[in-house]
């Protein structure tokens, strides 16, 4: 189905009298188009425009104005400069432009929130009476949308843009969920989404929040296949960082408990992809967290135990020529595990 844009009727009457034109010849006859997007965004593009911000790339949130030159930004972006980025001019004062980001709104709600006519009675004589509009199939190609935006303010440091993006994002899949049911889907969507915005949290500190909704994104993916490898790691990867934020507050046990529930289901994966890399790496990853947490917990004997594995694994490693990213990692996590087990080793009696 091709979105709805809210800006359609804003196109230029040239552009409209022209292509309906060439529908006509084609078609022998009158016929109408389908609305497009001044703006140039259908369902698989997105085009920098005059409802982006020239600094995160991403769309205008919480839309500030300089004075005198009036080019605007995020607010939180422009708050970096003492010039204004796109003139140089010099900039005097700043000011909320409320009118211009109520449009941004609507461009997100008309994008982001296809919606499409459901007629619930399919009786001939109902039909076209009376339409009720739902929102369309949760997929990936309208939450990449969201997701895009938010990932390119969340690269620019710009987290509250990132994370209005990604809660718009989590309500329309929770929505789905509630009609449709915890699909497999559906939920490694939201477990996503949910991990994105726990990222968002720990980027500002917000230890709190970060783990709520790691723990909301585990909740989900735990509900997975465990055979599928990308669902398997993120989920990994979010117990890992809630264990990493109880590690930091000072909480050993509570980081042990989660760290070693990453290694458990990352050792059952590699027991189905022992030729993957990345998976072996996983593996090593996690028993090196979970060492470092036996070693401050003083069980030292268990921790020399935990990074000999951790050495073995990655020097078990084949890589090929093409992994060059892999290989800097597996060099780096091998010499830190390698410093940790040396160091501990000459304390403890092998």
């Amino acid at each position: 189905m091709t979105p709805v844009c809210p800006f359609a009727k804003s196109a230029r009457p040239e552009d409209v009298s022209a292509k309906k034109h060439q529908k006509d010849s084609a078609s022998g006859g009158s016929g109408s188009i389908s609305p497009k997007c001044p703006f140039g965004y259908d369902s698989q593009t997105f085009k920098l425009g005059p409802l982006s911000c020239m600094i995160c790339r991403a769309l205008l949130f919480d839309c500030t104005r300089c004075v005198p030159c009036s080019h605007v930004f995020c607010k939180v972006c422009l708050s970096r400069f003492k010039d204004c980025p796109l003139c140089g001019a010099d900039i005097e004062a700043t000011e909320t432009d409320t009118n211009l980001q109520s449009t941004v709104d609507q461009f997100i709600e008309g994008h982001a929130r296809i919606k499409r006519s459901h007629v619930e009675n399919t009786d001939k004589g109902e039909v076209g009476e009376k339409k009720t509009v739902i929102y369309e199939d949760v997929s990936l190609e309208r939450g990449s949308f969201l997701v895009q935006q938010a990932m390119r303010a969340f690269r620019a440091q710009n987290v509250d843009s990132a994370k209005s993006r990604l809660i718009i994002c989590a309500d329309d899949i929770r929505d789905q969920i509630s009609r449709m049911g915890n699909t497999a889907e559906l939920c490694s969507q939201l477990g996503a989404v949910l991990g994105l915005l726990g990222d968002c949290c720990r980027a500002i500190g917000d230890s709190g929040s970060a783990i709520a909704y790691f723990e909301e994104s585990i909740e989900f993916l735990a509900k997975l296949p465990a055979y599928d490898m990308e669902i398997t790691h993120t989920l990994s990867v979010s117990l890992n960082k809630v264990g990493d934020l109880k590690y930091y507050d000072g909480d050993l046990q509570a980081a042990r408990s989660y760290y070693d529930r990453s290694l458990n289901i990352r050792r059952d994966a590699i027991k189905n992809k022992t030729d993957v890399p990345s998976q072996t790496l996983d593996v090593a990853i996690s028993l090196a967290k979970v060492a470092d947490v036996d070693r401050n917990l003083g069980n030292e004997v268990i921790a020399v135990e935990g990074f000999r594995e951790g050495i073995k694994l990655l020097e078990s490693l084949t890589l090929k020529s093409e992994e060059t990213a892999l290989e800097q990692r597996v060099r780096y996590l091998l010499t830190r595990v390698n410093s940790s087990f040396f160091i501990l080793s000459r304390t403890v009696d092998p």
